[in-house]
């Protein structure tokens, strides 16, 4: 007797990231494309002196920021804007963590806060100019004294709600303070220090280009508004497209960030979820 044996193939799925990802971005771009399309088409038809076609600016675009003007106006407006947004992270982050741990001194510090937070950071401008003097630091000052309320509070908040049970069982087990701090508190508080980071971003941007429109004689708010006072139009408009893409740049940095930070955080909702 002779034994036969079959093996059945099933056909396997194609993989469907190429789509997924193809999706992903005609959902992206669709919108922009579209937009540009009819901002052109309608500068054709009804020509005006203040909005130029697209391809006007994407010339001026090339013109005035690929070359000489990327090294001594875009360059150091990124750098205060980095060193801007880490030191108000740390700080935001370093000081909230200490106020939530601290009741009496959350309690003896809400008021102070409440005020400051109220205070345009703009307003201060003057003061730390005649203060610090008109350079960098100044900037850098700036950027920091606005967006690191967004950070200092959603930490704060983050770690005054970590789960009194949890906490409890920490100490139950003999944790330290330190160990309690890097496993507990911090993981607990991470989605809120993140919400406040993302709006920490999007501040520290504004900022960073008001505080380069006071005082400064280089820098893209600097040239943005040389450019307006000159009428410079496409220029003035390059220089608002280059602001937006900076914006996306940091939107997709702390995209990487967060979804590596918060691994944990996202993989519990798809639980949830499903």
């Amino acid at each position: 007797m002779t034994l036969y044996t079959s093996t059945i193939v099933t056909p396997r799925r194609r993989s469907r990231v190429w789509a997924k990802l193809g999706e992903s971005t005609a959902y992206a771009l669709g919108l922009p494309i579209l937009l540009l399309v009819i901002w052109g088409i309608w500068a054709s038809v009804s020509p005006a002196p203040f909005f130029p076609s697209p391809l006007v600016i994407l010339q001026a675009f090339v013109d005035t920021w690929v070359g000489p003007a990327f090294f001594t106006d875009v360059l150091p407006s990124l750098g205060r804007l980095a060193i801007g947004i880490v030191l108000a992270v740390v700080l935001g982050i370093v000081a909230g963590t200490i106020i939530g741990l601290v009741r009496w001194l959350r309690e003896l510090l809400e008021p102070i806060f409440e005020f400051f937070r109220a205070v345009p950071p703009p307003v201060l401008i003057p003061i730390v100019a005649v203060l610090l003097g008109a350079n960098d630091t100044m900037k850098v000052v700036v950027i920091v004294a606005g967006a690191i309320w967004p950070v200092l509070l959603n930490t704060i908040e983050g770690v005054r709600a970590t789960d009194a049970v949890m906490t409890e069982t920490a100490r139950s087990f003999a944790l330290t303070p330190g160990e309690r701090l890097r496993y507990l508190v911090l993981p607990a508080a991470s989605p809120r220090i993140m919400t406040g980071v993302r709006q920490c971003l999007s501040i520290a941007l504004i900022l960073m280009v008001i505080s380069e429109m006071f005082f400064s004689s280089s820098g893209l708010g600097y040239k943005i508004v040389y450019f307006q006072r000159n009428y410079l139009i496409a220029e003035m408009w390059s220089g608002i497209v280059l602001l937006g893409l900076i914006g996306i740049l940091l939107a997709v940095i702390f995209g990487s960030v967060e979804r590596r930070v918060l691994r944990w955080y996202h993989g519990i909702k798809e639980v949830e979820r499903a």
